[in-house]
C-alpha cells in the first residue's frame, strides 16, 4: 500500500513549486492505477491547513476547492482514508522513543506509526522519516 505524506500533495497542487510538474504526474499515476493508496487523516489535515492558509506562499485555494481535491481523490476505487489501529499506541511509542522524535516530528511519527500499522510504503519529500526505525519510505521525486 502506498501511504501519502501532505509533503507530495503539496507539489502535486502548487503550481509555483519547481516540483509541481513531477509531483502531479506522480500522483495522477499513482491514483489511477489500481495500487492501494492510504490517505492518512493527518495527511488530509496537513494538507488543508497549508493550501487554504493566506499567510503561505505559493497557490492557494478556498475551504471548498480543496475539499473538492480531497473529494476527487477518494473517488478513486483504490483510495481510502486510514486511521489508527487497535495497536497504534505500541508502536506510535516506538517511533518516538526510537526515533527520538520530539517537538514537530512527533506528526511524524505518527505517520510512520501509521504506515507501519498498515504494511504501506510511506511516500514523501521529508528525508526527516529515515529516523524511524522499520519505517519503510521513498521519495518518489528523487
Amino acid at each position: 500500500m502506498i501511504i501519502l505524506d501532505a509533503s507530495i500533495l503539496l507539489y502535486a497542487y502548487d503550481s509555483t513549486s519547481s516540483g509541481h510538474r513531477r509531483a502531479l504526474n506522480w500522483l495522477e499515476q499513482v491514483l489511477s492505477s489500481g495500487t492501494p493508496v492510504g490517505l492518512p487523516w493527518q495527511t488530509a489535515g496537513a494538507f488543508l491547513k497549508i493550501v487554504t492558509s493566506p499567510a503561505l506562499t505559493g497557490e492557494r485555494f478556498t475551504p471548498e476547492e480543496a475539499a473538492r481535491i480531497i473529494d476527487q481523490w477518494l473517488e478513486q476505487p483504490n483510495v481510502r482514508f486510514l486511521g489508527p489501529g487497535e495497536n497504534h499506541w505500541s508502536t506510535l511509542r516506538h517511533m518516538i522513543v526510537d526515533g527520538k522524535a520530539t517537538g514537530a516530528h512527533i506528526a511524524d511519527a505518527q505517520l510512520a506509526a501509521l504506515t507501519i500499522e498498515y504494511g504501506g510504503v510511506l511516500q514523501t519529500t521529508d528525508h526527516q522519516f529515515s529516523r524511524f526505525p522499520g519505517l519503510r519510505w521513498i521519495n518518489p521525486l528523487a
